[in-house]
Order: structure tokens, then C-alpha cells, then sequence
């Protein structure tokens, strides 16, 4: 099949358009965890982190925040505590629990690190 330079760089960039939704969808936790190890946070605050640390590659809507808290609550992950609010209501912030902590440093030694390894650097170069 033969195709024309703009229909081939309209394709791949399809093609990369749908490959980085998947990688961002499958993201979302390592940030999030990311953005709680380093102190709690109420949604707002982990949604402008994980804005601002991938750079604006990777966003997330409030929804999708929250069910995500929601289900790593429920499994003794994430835990959260009511602050007074900037003159109005009270805030929930969000931490790692032990657990959480302890499956954020596994999750990294097994699967981010190994992108620190020359022989990956190279390839990734």
C-alpha cells in the first residue's frame, strides 16, 4: 500500500496520539503516588502537581481523581484526614499509608529504575 509523506505523518501521529492516552491512563497511579509521597495534598493540589511535574503531558479530570483515591482508600493505600479550608470548607488530604509507601518504592525498584540502567539509557537515547 502506498502512501503519500502527509497521510503517513497523519497516521503515525494517530497512532502516537493512541499510544499515549494508553500510557497516560495506565500513569495516573505512579503520579498521584508520586505527588502524595511527597506530603499530603488535597485533589486540586495532586492535580496541579501531576500537571506540572510530566510537564502538562499528563492531566487528569477531578472524577477520575477521586475514584482513584476512592479505590486505593478502600485498600489501605491512601488514607486522608479533614483540614480547615483557605476560608471555606474543610479539605480532605490525602496521604500514602504505610502501605502505600512500601508499594510505591516496590513499584519504582521494580519498574522505573530499571530505566536508569545503561543499557536502557542507550537504547532510550
Amino acid at each position: 500500500m502506498l502512501i503519500n509523506m502527509e497521510e503517513r505523518s497523519n497516521y503515525k501521529n494517530e497512532l502516537l496520539d493512541a499510544w499515549e492516552e494508553t500510557y497516560k491512563k495506565g500513569q495516573l497511579t505512579l503520579w498521584v503516588f508520586l505527588a502524595l509521597k511527597e506530603r499530603p495534598r488535597y485533589v486540586d493540589e495532586i492535580k496541579k502537581f501531576v500537571a506540572d511535574k510530566s510537564n502538562g503531558t499528563i492531566s487528569c479530570e477531578e472524577q477520575s481523581l477521586y475514584r482513584t483515591l476512592r479505590k486505593y482508600k478502600e485498600l489501605d493505600i491512601v488514607a486522608y484526614e479533614q483540614r480547615p479550608g483557605q476560608g471555606g470548607p474543610e479539605r480532605k488530604y490525602y496521604y500514602l499509608t504505610e502501605l502505600g509507601t512500601e508499594l510505591l518504592h516496590d513499584f519504582i525498584e521494580r519498574n522505573i529504575k530499571l530505566f536508569f540502567k545503561s543499557e536502557i539509557m542507550s537504547l532510550i537515547s
